[in-house]
């Protein structure tokens, strides 16, 4: 059922033949635009907007849920999408570098994956979202107050993004051969194939958001599999592969993981406040007057995933993601999404692991580096740096 009208399983699994490859096509048009049209923006919101179009069929995919209101699998797939960020996208970075170049650079089998200072903004940006939905979690409700709160406070990490430009810059050779070749046209071919690979991509994205997500819902039905779980793992994983190709790209590229690493951040970031926000403006729209979503049913899911947000941020506190720290994250994500009846047990193993963590800066005055560093950067842009 989507909506209000009933789903033949069969009819809507053969759907998949179609739906899945051009949301996925749509997808990579979306990003290879946004890849090229970077390189014309302000450098210090390339990272923020790249994440954000990149990710603008799994907007599409949340879209259609919350106009037919389906509060479970809104919820599937918002926290689908933030787990897989973090639980897949962070540790493929650090595979990708350390087989790349992690050994020949550092010396090391294991290397860390080293940020540069001025990413403490990514960092920190993460944390008033965070703070903000601990609330929305405790109350058990997001409504249009709540989409207010969200939108003010990605508008001000645009902001904190543009006044703190990173220092680690992208090259055309970084990006995906469609991407370089379009930077590569001469004006005004170039402009019009941008616009092109949105225009396309966003009427792909505008006429395959529904059927794909009635697709997927044959699908589970037809294999027996959840609807919940169904959309909260595979939909994900599909909107977003195109991010994860152009992280892969940067990962490979000597300098680059750590750019890698805070696009994922970004789109964290983008995901916990954008994305959160538009849930119930769609959803109020859908019924005609303002309206709260009840959230209560699935507060465990929710904590999982802030669990699991907050743990990344405090990890790339200290400007590292060691290689332990992307194996956990990459084993806590597979016992999840293989058994997915172990919510609590892993939310346990999260919460266990941030207090740790957070206790350790007792000792280790690095833990938390980011926060001291962070209102340097802030008062004095690209001035002298706090000692490690």
């Amino acid at each position: 059922m989507i909506g209000n009208s009933p789903v033949d399983p069969r009819q809507a699994s053969l759907q998949a033949l179609w739906t899945f490859p051009s949301m996925l096509l749509s997808a990579f048009l979306v990003a290879w635009g946004a890849e090229a049209a970077q390189f014309y923006v302000s450098q210090g919101l390339a990272l923020a907007l790249l994440a954000w179009i990149q990710v603008l069929p799994e907007f599409a995919v949340e879209a259609v849920i919350a106009w037919n209101r389906d509060v479970s699998l809104m919820t599937a797939n918002f926290t689908g999408s933030l787990r897989l960020l973090t639980g897949l996208g962070w540790p493929m970075v650090w595979v990708v570098y350390a087989r790349s170049h992690g050994r020949r650079d550092s010396g090391h089998r294991w290397p860390a994956v080293h940020l540069e200072e001025e990413h403490a903004a990514e960092v920190v940006g993460l944390v008033p979202p965070l703070l903000y939905f601990a609330w929305i979690i405790l109350k058990g409700t997001l409504g249009l107050v709540d989409a207010g709160v969200l939108l003010a406070l990605y508008v001000a990490y645009l902001v904190l993004v543009n006044r703190i430009p990173p220092k680690e810059q992208e090259d055309v050779g970084d990006v995906a051969f469609v991407s370089r070749v379009v930077v590569g046209l001469p004006m005004p071919w170039r402009a019009i194939t941008i616009v092109a690979l949105f225009g396309v991509g966003g009427i792909l994205i505008y006429f395959t958001a529904r059927p794909f997500l009635v697709s997927m819902i044959g699908l589970a039905t037809m294999l027996g599999i959840s609807q919940f779980v169904f959309v909260q793992w595979v939909a994900p994983f599909l909107s977003e592969l195109p991010e994860f190709t152009s992280t892969s790209y940067w990962a490979r590229s000597r300098g680059k993981a750590g750019m890698a690493l805070m696009n994922l951040v970004s789109s964290n970031i983008n995901q916990w406040t954008v994305l959160a926000a538009m849930i119930p403006l769609v959803y109020s729209f859908s019924l005609g007057h303002p309206a709260a979503i009840p959230l209560q049913p699935h507060r465990n899911e929710l904590i999982l995933t802030w669990l699991q947000s907050a743990l990344g941020m405090v990890l790339l506190a200290n400007f590292r993601l060691e290689a332990y720290e992307a194996v956990g994250l990459f084993l806590l994500w597979l016992v999840q999404a293989i058994v997915p009846g172990w919510r609590e047990e892993v939310s346990m193993l999260y919460a266990v692991w941030l207090a740790a963590e957070l206790a350790s800066a007792l000792w280790r005055p690095g833990r938390l580096r980011a926060y001291r560093v962070f209102p340097t950067l802030w008062n004095r842009g690209r001035g002298t740096l706090p000692a490690r």
